[in-house]
């Protein structure tokens, strides 16, 4: 490497300007670099926003759009298109540049957010919501990649770790934005106030970021490869989405997803081991660092989204939380998951090492979870918000770190996919998570009911229209008193229980964890690490 290249020297005579320090080179600010991360703290934020402000408007908006049979579909096109989008968006990023992959993902974010305020029936809501969450996939895999382009791994931390804070915002902010915009001006505002937030990531992008782009001729794009990948995907998210809800786990809907993921998952790696520029590249898994923060990621997707998913569940029926009080109440899971984030990112800044975190952080998970599962209607706030804030401040430590390791292990020329694989595993850990756990749930739920006699008046513990799967808080709240406690302690003896089942998961990435090699973090941004020191004469 040439010390003309950017960050290594001021010349091109080693002698007559020698490279700065390590310390000096990974410190020295970038310009524009404070509008740039502003713009991808937005549209991270915008992103991540989205996968959680539609809860609390949902029941009002299927009354407007007389749409009860197709609620699921809401969330599940966003997560759905999401999740598809990710590695196409860090390929394409690799392979044509990523500023122009990123202003794009936020001009299709922008219009699927318009579309979505305007949709005027369900099915339109639920195509624009597909193409909104298409753009919210490259907005999460772009502005984690062009951290990796514009800021060195020895100083990305600290970026990193604020960029993850965004994540604990939005679990909470996103029902408490969604409640009150539904409450107090109209649910489709809730896609409205995308666009200035938008206006001012798409500005500061467009105007101060640049970045190389990549030269050589045109390359030949993957498209079997991608077709494919979709496909799997999915299979994968439909298949955990539905399963155990919409259908049986052995129905034919949902063993043949599963067949199909699995066929089209074999068919991808048989062509991407033939493609010139695979949307996914296998060599990356020749990569320990790489392997390893799959698996983790994926178990702390399983623990964390299933976890939260299911939280607000539990401050309803058990403690008789409102919609909005059980969002205020997830809080400590906020504040965990920020304090952990922002301080480990700036401890590994600082020193330069990082494997210490996910292993500190996967243990803490699991001491969250055993806390959690001994929750019941009579524990206190105070145990529950403890409980609460270990588990954030365990997913705190591992989420983005997680990122930086496989951006420091990973070559210069997969960055985009590699952060984009990362995500993705994590993604299908989330899915898969809720689903299951949503099924065991429900099965300890049916057994507590039958245990207790079943639903009073004809309610059926199966479900149905007058069953289980139509009942509320508000409905809960109006039944006699025995009645209502014998929900609440059928609730309170089913769910938290649940938590255990995430612990020997966990443990998978307690134990991977230990393998994660510990390679020093370049100190010099857009260069492999075997670049980034100074040339020896």
């Amino acid at each position: 490497m040439s010390s003309t290249e950017p960050g290594q020297g001021l010349g091109g005579d080693e002698s007559a300007a020698p490279e700065p320090a390590a310390d000096e080179a990974s410190t020295r600010p970038m310009p524009g670099l404070g509008w740039i991360f502003l713009s991808l703290m937005l549209a991270m934020l915008l992103a991540a926003l989205d996968q959680t402000i539609v809860s609390t408007a949902l029941p009002t908006i299927v009354g407007e759009l007389n749409g009860l049979e197709h609620l699921s579909w809401v969330v599940t096109a966003y997560m759905l298109s999401a999740t598809v989008g990710m590695p196409i968006y860090g390929k394409a990023g690799d392979l044509f540049g990523r500023k122009n992959v990123f202003l794009l993902a936020i001009s299709m974010f922008l219009v699927g957010s318009i579309l979505c305020g305007l949709a005027q029936n369900m099915t339109q809501l639920i195509l624009f919501r597909a193409l909104q969450g298409l753009g919210g996939g490259g907005l999460m895999i772009g502005s984690q990649a062009i951290i990796g382009d514009v800021v060195p791994a020895r100083q990305r931390g600290r970026y990193m770790g604020v960029m993850g804070s965004v994540f604990a915002v939005a679990s909470v902010a996103g029902p408490l934005l969604g409640g009150f915009f539904t409450d107090h001006l109209n649910w489709r505002w809730i896609f409205y106030i995308n666009m200035p937030l938008g206006a001012v990531a798409m500005t500061a992008a467009a105007i101060v970021l640049r970045l190389p782009k990549p030269g050589g001729p045109r390359p030949r794009l993957d498209y079997l490869g991608t077709v494919l990948l979709a496909a799997t995907s999915v299979c994968l998210v439909l298949f955990t989405s539905w399963g155990g809800s919409e259908y049986a786990w052995s129905s034919p809907v949902i063993v043949g997803l599963g067949a199909g993921a699995v066929i089209t998952a074999f068919l991808f790696v048989f062509v991407e081991r033939r493609a010139s520029e695979p949307i996914l590249p296998l060599y990356l898994f020749r990569e320990r660092n790489f392997v390893l923060c799959a698996v983790i990621g994926a178990t702390v997707g399983i623990s964390m989204f299933s976890t939260v998913a299911y939280l607000p569940t539990f401050m309803q029926m058990v403690n008789g939380a409102s919609a909005m009080e059980s969002g205020l109440r997830m809080l400590p899971v906020m504040i965990g998951m920020l304090s952990a984030s922002v301080t480990t990112g700036r401890i590994i800044s600082t020193t330069g090492r990082y494997k210490l975190w996910p292993i500190i952080g996967t243990s803490t998970i699991m001491v969250g979870l055993v806390l959690l599962s001994r929750m019941d209607e009579t524990t206190s706030y105070a145990y529950n918000a403890g409980a609460m804030l270990v588990l954030g401040l365990g997913v705190g430590m591992v989420m983005q770190n997680l990122v930086l390791i496989v951006q420091n292990s990973a070559p210069r020329a997969a960055l985009g996919a590699a952060t984009s694989a990362n995500n993705y595993f994590r993604q299908i850990g989330a899915s898969f998570g809720i689903a299951v756990f949503g099924s065991i749930f429900i099965s300890r739920l049916q057994e507590r009911m039958a245990d207790f006699g079943g639903m009073p008046d004809g309610m059926d513990v199966r479900g149905g229209e007058a069953g289980m799967s139509s009942l509320t808080p508000e409905m809960l709240r109006s039944f006699p008193d025995p009645v209502r406690e014998m929900i609440v302690q059928a609730f309170a003896g089913a769910l938290p229980p649940v938590y255990l089942y995430g612990v020997p998961i966990v443990l998978i990435g307690l134990v991977a964890s230990f393998f994660i090699e510990e390679k020093p973090l370049a100190t010099t941004a857009g260069v492999d690490q075997d670049e980034s020191e100074p040339a020896k004469a």
